[in-house]
């Protein structure tokens, strides 16, 4: 398929109520309101053409961009591209799933992690953290710079309510997977989870609950799963 014919297919994909639910959690037109479920079903027919996965994404269309997110090569993408797509993630799903795993998963994840944390623009640090929090997920503790990752649970027990709306959202993100991923740092990330406690996020006119992060990974190791690393964070 190519890119008129992806649009096509997403135009009759795309549904009134799926479209108010995406508008509820803060979602930008243009979009056609397709359910990811659905969007997973036409990766086949974008995964092997980088060049057209590129093309969805400079759409500006949701559905599209969150298309070539799941489809993209993470190992493929160029620095200035993932620059060009922090800049165009103008929700929090955009920025928090779409760019931030694919971040995660590239040659570049660090680097852009650290310089998109410290973004005056709040989607832009929302894709930082979350693409940190994407990399810690699936990359083993031996690899890890373990003392950043404390400086950086120092820096969340400290900040998170003083900080942007979304920006509360993925820090409590990074403590979990911090607690839940790093092996030699669970403990601390328990403690810290324990003292930030209840972090406070609008989400709009939506039924989301932010997860308290102490018992999310008390869940976590209750099912004996402290350190066991995910294969990809691209979903």
């Amino acid at each position: 398929m190519n890119f008129d014919e992806i649009m096509s297919r997403l135009a009759e994909l795309g549904t009134a109520q799926t479209k108010k639910t995406f508008l509820n959690h803060g979602a930008k037109e243009p979009f056609f309101g397709v359910k990811v479920g659905d969007l997973k079903k036409l990766v086949k027919f974008v995964k092997k053409d980088h060049d057209l996965a590129l093309k969805l994404f400079a759409s500006g269309n949701h559905d599209a961009m969150y298309l070539a997110g799941l489809s993209v090569n993470p190992k493929a993408m160029a620095k200035e591209t993932l620059q060009d797509w922090v800049k165009k993630a103008n929700w929090y799903l955009l920025a928090e799933y779409t760019v931030a795993g694919v971040a995660a998963e590239s040659i570049y994840a660090l680097e852009l992690a650290r310089e998109w944390m410290n973004s005056e623009e709040e989607m832009t640090a929302v894709c930082g953290w979350s693409t940190y929090a994407n990399y810690i997920s699936i990359t083993s503790d031996d690899q890890l710079d373990l003392g950043e990752i404390l400086t950086l649970l120092h820096q969340v027990e400290t900040t998170i309510h003083e900080e942007r709306n979304r920006v509360r959202y993925v820090m409590n993100l990074f403590v979990i997977c911090v607690g839940a991923y790093v092996t030699a740092l669970h403990d601390e990330a328990i403690r810290v989870a324990e003292l930030i406690g209840k972090v406070h996020v609008d989400v709009g006119k939506t039924a989301c609950k932010v997860p308290l992060a102490r018992d999310y990974i008390k869940k976590i190791e209750q099912r004996q799963k402290i350190g066991v690393k995910k294969k990809t964070c691209i979903c």
